[in-house]
């Protein structure tokens, strides 16, 4: 009898595991041009790095961008097209790894990022040079635009800099601000998030100018909410940020080029390990690279080496929540490359496992629930 209780248990002990150990890997892409039909999903196993296609949501216009909301229910996408650029909300099946389309709103031209929480959903629009506020519906639909906060002015680059360009939104850890990174103008913005107010949940705080010509475009903070880490597009380069009650102070610059590097630069993304020990930084043009730095004592950064991405066009990468694996999508090269990560000395290892997919550019992990 008691052998009869105990295999339940035992095949219950071991569903809970594998449960544990897989996660929804949900990627977005460019449709046009490109070989992607829409937003994919896969199943993705952190102990062994398995994956496994799960679904797709076809007839999504370039998704260059995603986010899931806080209850893992519903994943927000952006619209990438122009003057018919949009942000759409899907009903999200975690364990079918469903998408079902609920609607969408205009946006401001070329939304590029895209975050959320339990009350809304903001975006950064590239060309419109500005920010797109909505807020959620009962059902997880977006409501019609509550807010657009425009930018002005430019900077030194005539070829890139002649107008605003926002390329991120983000919430402070503190969840009281928003930084606003644009490229256009060397600025990085920071709003005071009213979460409450019907309008202007967006009201001016501060700002900080970057080095003229560098183009801000990501930035992370740390685990600890301490520090604060912005990746510049066209110099290739990190600034490292004290961050204290909306307010960053600058700290450190650090290249992600190595010395006397003359190539094309186009850096692109930047995440910390789940540890928060180390910092990876991602640049495109010439070298299609990853910078590995270890994150030391006061937030500053020392360089520890660089890896070769596999790819041509890492716009994105994601590291797992167990820190395991950090994968790297391709744009141009149309596949996503999984490396393993040493976790003690942060050094990245190609195993050679390839997920091919048409202009991936957004990697996003979310629990199977």
């Amino acid at each position: 009898m008691k052998r009869t209780f105990l295999l339940p248990l035992i095949l219950l002990a071991m569903q809970s595991c594998a449960q544990k150990t897989e996660l929804n890997l949900i990627v977005g892409t460019y449709t046009k041009p490109g070989e992607s039909e829409g937003i994919y999903v896969y199943k993705f196993n952190t102990g062994t790095a398995e994956f496994e296609q799960k679904g797709l949501a076809k007839g999504v216009e370039n998704p260059s961008y995603l986010t899931v909301s806080a209850d893992k229910k519903i994943v927000y996408s952006v619209n990438e097209t122009s003057k018919t650029s949009s942000v759409s909300a899907f009903a999200f099946d975690g364990v079918k790894g469903e998408l079902k389309f609920l609607n969408k709103q205009p946006s401001g031209q070329d939304p590029c990022y895209i975050i959320s929480d339990y009350q809304h959903v903001i975006s950064a629009n590239y060309s419109g040079g500005n920010v797109s506020v909505f807020g959620i519906q009962p059902d997880g639909s977006l409501s019609s635009l509550k807010q657009t906060v425009q930018h002005s002015g430019k900077s030194v680059n005539k070829d890139r800099q002649n107008s605003p360009h926002v390329h991120m939104v983000q919430f402070t850890p503190d969840h009281r601000f928003l930084v606003v990174n644009d490229l256009g103008t060397d600025k990085v913005y920071i709003y005071k998030y009213n979460a409450n107010e019907s309008a202007d949940v967006l009201t001016p705080h501060d700002s900080v100018r970057v080095e003229a010509g560098s183009g801000p475009r990501h930035i992370v903070f740390s685990g600890d909410g301490k520090y604060a880490y912005l990746i510049d597009e066209m110099f290739a380069k990190i600034t490292v940020f004290r961050y204290n009650d909306g307010s960053l102070k600058q700290l450190q610059e650090t290249k992600i080029t190595p010395d006397g590097f003359s190539g094309e630069n186009g850096a692109a993304d930047i995440h910390i390990s789940p540890d928060g020990k180390f910092l990876y930084a991602s640049n495109r043009g010439s070298e299609n690279k990853i910078t590995i730095f270890s994150i030391e004592k006061g937030g500053l950064l020392s360089k520890k080496g660089m890896v070769s991405t596999g790819g041509k066009g890492p716009r994105n990468f994601v590291i797992d929540p167990t820190g395991k694996y950090l994968l790297v999508g391709h744009q141009q090269t149309n596949n996503i490359v999984i490396f393993e990560r040493n976790t003690s000395s942060g050094m990245l290892k190609d195993i050679g496992k390839r997920i091919n997919v048409g202009s991936p550019v957004c990697l996003v992990f979310a629990q199977i629930k």
